[in-house]
């Protein structure tokens, strides 16, 4: 069969070169795609948007495409499984209602709430002065969050009063982000550790996933602004097996009982970011409607089955009959990001190095890469490529992951030195 990925990213990246090992597939097609995909067995760029759903429609049938994953949150929002299940095709992802679970963070927060899943106190606003009066009531530290998708650059995690009016002016006052930002929503903090924990849904049952830890701020040290991700590794430490039984059972579970009983059954991969505490009780920090990134590349790394069997198995509603088998050894990421990341990124410039021949358990997924009309490989957005390697232990892959990410040449790119580093302390 023909496989369609929609996406561009790292993530669509390791997700294709993923679905490309199944032998029921003949060429995954990824729209649009980006350049390191070209060196890929059996995987195709197709030059179509992401959120063009008639242009990916005619593309499907025009090459008779099978089945259809879908990466990013943008299509998502927009309804392009809608579309894909009206005109008849096999599209894998939420339907546009229940992926409101991650299009707007007011809609989960009072699907949270409702269902008694726990998570962290919040309010929501429009308006600036509301929001502003809430603030100064409830201290400092504090969370920010744009209602809107974002690109996982929609939260201040503010711990001084003038940082979190600023998010507030920003957002609600400026427009800083757009109608993402028109409302916002103000959340007490959580203390903890942050963990990534996704999970293939049918809309009845969950088949949990390989668990990941993400580091969102940009600097070492979770120091400096929250991007969408500077490094990832699998498994997670602080995810252990009591931790996992009990998301399971009072986060996840609810949920798609939840979105079921409201008339949105939800199929695809559900992302929950939780907040571990010390004595190991789970909370949703916010819910994607799709895998993770930086998280997926790390975690396909370690994935031993075969995912098309996984994903049709969803989309038949049998996931019940499903079983994940995973690499033992830990695997790791680390993002290089374009100069100004997460702000204003500077884009076109030249990426070397990228035919260093590197191991068999390493691997450079592209995300912001493109060509350029001369033929060259340029950066083309924030996040331009993710180094992985799988190792016997976590300091082996992080030293082999580092080791493959210095060979790479991109004037003013940057990444995060220290990806790891709790579950190394631990």
């Amino acid at each position: 069969m023909k496989v369609l990925v929609i996406g561009s990213g790292g993530r669509e990246h390791a997700l294709a070169w993923k679905l490309a090992q199944s032998p029921a597939v003949e060429e995954v097609l990824v729209a649009p795609g980006n350049a390191g995909l070209m060196h890929e067995a059996c995987v195709r760029n197709a030059p179509v948007a992401a959120t063009d759903i008639e242009g990916l429609l005619q593309l499907v049938r025009r090459e008779q495409v099978a089945l259809t994953v879908v990466g990013p949150e943008a299509p998502l929002a927009l309804g392009v499984v809608n579309a894909f299940r009206t005109a008849g095709l096999r599209c894998f992802g939420p339907t546009r209602e229940a992926a409101q679970i991650e299009s707007s963070k007011a809609f989960a927060k009072d699907f949270l709430r409702d269902h008694r899943i726990p998570t962290a106190d919040y309010a929501v606003f429009s308006e600036l002065a509301p929001a502003l009066a809430y603030v100064r009531k409830r201290g400092t530290p504090i969370v920010i969050k744009a209602d809107g998708l974002a690109s996982g650059k929609g939260v201040v995690v503010a711990t001084s009063q003038a940082e979190a009016e600023a998010a507030l002016h920003n957002m609600l006052g400026n427009g800083s982000l757009g109608e993402a930002g028109a409302r916002v929503v103000v959340e007490d903090f959580l203390e903890g550790e942050e963990v990534s924990f996704m999970a293939l849904c049918d809309g009845k049952h969950a088949l949990p996933l390989a668990s990941s830890q993400d580091h969102k701020r940009r600097d070492d040290g979770d120091r400096g602004p929250n991007t969408g991700g500077m490094g990832a590794y699998s498994p997670a430490p602080v995810m252990t097996a009591s931790v996992e039984a009990q998301v399971m059972s009072r986060i996840i579970r609810p949920t798609l009982a939840g979105l079921a009983e409201a008339g949105m059954p939800f199929t695809g991969f559900l992302y929950a970011g939780l907040m571990v505490s010390p004595d190991g009780t789970a909370r949703v920090v916010e819910f994607n409607a799709r895998l993770g990134d930086p998280e997926t590349q790390p975690l396909l790394l370690r994935l031993d089955s075969d995912l098309v069997q996984l994903i049709e198995l969803a989309l038949d509603g049998r996931l019940d009959e499903g079983h994940v088998a995973w690499d033992p050894r830990p695997a790791l990421g680390v993002v290089l990001a374009a100069h100004g990341y997460p702000a204003e990124v500077r884009t076109g410039d030249e990426i070397s190095g990228l035919d260093f021949p590197l191991p068999p358990d390493v691997k450079l997924f592209h995300a912001g890469t493109c060509l350029s009309e001369d033929g060259r490989i340029v950066s083309c957005g924030g996040r331009v490529l993710t180094a992985c390697a799988l190792g016997e232990t976590l300091s082996v892959a992080r030293e082999a992951a580092y080791a493959a990410l210095s060979h790479v040449r991109l004037d003013g790119s940057f990444c995060r030195h220290d990806i790891g580093f709790r579950a190394l302390h631990r």
